[in-house]
């Protein structure tokens, strides 16, 4: 994969500047205007070779990132692991990165140059930091996959290959560049993104990267816990949920990530498999494909709602009223997966509340059921009643008579909507009233 790049011209290729974002295009020629060079890199390439529209627009500079800071007033400076530039344009975020080297620059010439950027290793060989200055060859090099290591280039709209990427494009396949064992030794995330891309893009796994995955594994739990949440929600949430699932249950990752949770799975039986799960994912794909936004704490309450219904059935059988099962199964789920898997507060706070919810909808009205329904996550809660309905076959009436009563009773046009905070006003006119003070007061 070393020597010359293969340089494909613009009439062999479908990446048009008008498929581009208009942002991305800005900073791609203010840069090579400025006397750098400028590629647009990454997913948002493989993407538009694909035909798929892209999630965001990546760019590959020789400009440092506080030339890059002094070229944009809308820059900010991020990461220390990778410094990055981030070019806020409204809603839309355009990352720039300085090309980087896989190996680290001599010391006495890093001792040359003030504040010299870092490369630090692990004992276990996890790259920590990795802010080494280098050729476009030797970032595209130092990337994970040949597909996702095509450069577009606007100064004369070829794609530039340094590493096979185009006939594994071609073919369908995820290859690591390099020795798999070694890139998936430097950074152990890379297991997660090979299997995103892998049901992402309906691809292969070349065998090498598929046996070097089943091998390190394990490993997985060297990554930081808050990072692989975020991998977890992009795993998930890009359409693709149910076979993500299923590649991380064959490859060993999700018992390396989840090992009660995916211990719990392994009990399943043919007479009573845990089916629950892998028809969440069907769900939260469909919504995907409907154009649907899925929160992550809907995600949350989806994946693991049978994990942590059971949980909470077991503290009931102890004697624990229903809120309080739910918030010990919560906090019990919680510490689980902490060492590996880092939720966020208000993430597990938002799914608790979804999960609270369930006991309340089999009182049908009940008590104050306007009251009810105005709380915070009331919408998630039915979103979650109707697919446990569904997929359990239990309380099937339930989704279907809340949903006619919020047609029939909308908070908008209801009488009974705020009677919570408007009843203490009314106490303090009554009471001014009565003092006599009241009228002296307000004049």
């Amino acid at each position: 994969m070393h020597g010359e790049p293969v340089i494909i011209p613009r009439p062999e290729h479908t990446v048009s500047r008008r498929l581009l974002s208009p942002n991305a295009i800005r900073t791609l020629y203010r840069l090579r205007d400025n006397g750098f060079t400028a590629y647009l890199v990454g997913g948002g390439v493989r993407d538009l070779l694909l035909g798929r529209e892209p999630k965001d627009f990546d760019v590959a500079t020789d400009a440092t990132p506080s030339q890059v800071k002094r070229l944009f007033r809308n820059c900010r400076l991020v990461g220390r692991r990778f410094r990055l530039a981030h070019l806020h344009f409204g809603d839309e975020i355009i990352e720039v990165a300085t090309f980087r080297a896989a190996q680290p620059e001599q010391a006495e010439d890093e001792e040359s140059i003030e504040r010299p950027p870092r490369h630090l290793v692990s004992d276990e060989g996890v790259v920590l930091r990795d802010n080494v200055f280098g050729t476009p060859e030797e970032d595209a090099l130092r990337r994970d996959f040949t597909v996702n290591a095509l450069f577009y280039n606007i100064a004369d709209f070829s794609i530039i290959d340094y590493a096979g990427g185009m006939e594994d494009l071609r073919r369908g396949v995820i290859r690591t560049i390099g020795d798999p064992r070694q890139r998936f030794t430097e950074d152990p995330v890379r297991m997660v993104r090979a299997v995103r891309f892998a049901a992402l893009l309906g691809f292969e796994m070349e065998e090498t990267t598929w046996q070097a995955l089943l091998e390190l594994a394990p490993t997985i739990v060297r990554s930081t816990p808050p990072r692989l949440y975020e991998e977890i929600l992009k795993l998930f949430l890009q359409g693709e949920a149910e076979a993500s699932y299923q590649l991380l249950r064959r490859t060993g990752l999700l018992a390396a990530l989840l090992p009660r949770f995916n211990a719990w799975l392994d009990t399943e039986t043919a007479d009573f498999p845990h089916v629950w799960v892998g028809k969440a994912l069907e769900f939260v794909d469909e919504r995907h494909g409907a154009g649907e936004d899925v929160p992550p704490h809907v995600l949350l309450t989806l994946f693991f709602g049978q994990y942590l219904e059971e949980k909470g059935e077991g503290f009931r059988a102890e004697g624990v009223p229903p809120q309080q099962a739910v918030d010990m199964a919560m906090a019990e789920f919680l510490g689980e997966t902490a060492p590996t898997v880092q939720v966020p507060h208000r993430v597990a706070l938002m799914a608790r509340q979804v999960l609270a919810m369930q006991h309340r909808f089999r009182k049908t009205p009940g008590r104050q059921p306007h009251s009810f329904m105005a709380r915070p996550g009331f919408g998630e809660a039915c979103v979650y009643l109707r697919f446990r309905a569904e997929v359990t076959g239990e309380d099937r009436e339930l989704p279907t008579w809340w949903e006619q009563f919020v047609r029939e009773h909308p908070l908008s046009s209801s009488p009974h909507e705020g009677e919570a905070p408007e009843q203490p006003q009314r106490r303090r006119r009554r009471r001014r009233r009565r003092s006599g003070r009241g009228k002296s007061r307000d004049t």
